[in-house]
């Protein structure tokens, strides 16, 4: 079995070489819903991106903060994907805020920028961010029944990134 410390490397070298983040949210109904959305991350558990607040997930973050995310490699060959599985909440960033997200955000060379005014009102985008509480992966076992959670199905172990 993995010790914390390999555990720990898989989450953050997922997070850090993948431009996209499955963001998971409900309505006011509690019926679910998912975006894809470019993110840029600070120390991995501070996730930003750019959303149009008029947008099914930046309306439902407004009535719901809770969300979920995963972030995964979309083309690893099949049975051999990793993700790494977050929870948290998310907000739309303040105004008095922006300058510091817009030093995380968007991080990779060649994605769009944005200016602070640009992400203000009358402004098509807003910027948000959520911060993550809990990290899980899959369980790296290499095949079999996983005797330390004593299961024989893929499933998740926390890490601490």
């Amino acid at each position: 079995m993995n010790d914390e410390r390999e555990l720990s490397a898989i989450a953050r070298s997922i997070i850090d070489d993948n431009q996209y983040l499955t963001l998971g949210t409900a309505d006011e109904d509690g019926r679910p819903w998912v975006s894809p959305v470019y993110f840029a991350a600070a120390d991995h558990t501070e996730f930003y991106w750019i959303s149009a607040p008029g947008s099914d997930h930046s309306r439902n973050i407004a009535g719901r903060p809770e969300v979920s995310i995963v972030v995964f490699d979309s083309r690893a060959p099949i049975f051999t994907g990793q993700a790494v599985y977050m929870s948290g909440v998310a907000a739309q960033v303040a105004d008095a805020d922006l300058e510091r997200g817009l030093e995380v955000y968007p991080g990779r060379s060649g994605a769009v920028s944005f200016t602070a005014d640009e992400l203000r009102p009358p402004g098509r985008y807003r910027m948000y961010r959520a911060i993550v509480a809990q990290h899980w992966i899959l369980c790296p076992r290499e095949s079999g029944p996983c005797a330390p959670h004593g299961r024989d199905v893929d499933h998740r172990t926390s890490v601490t990134v």
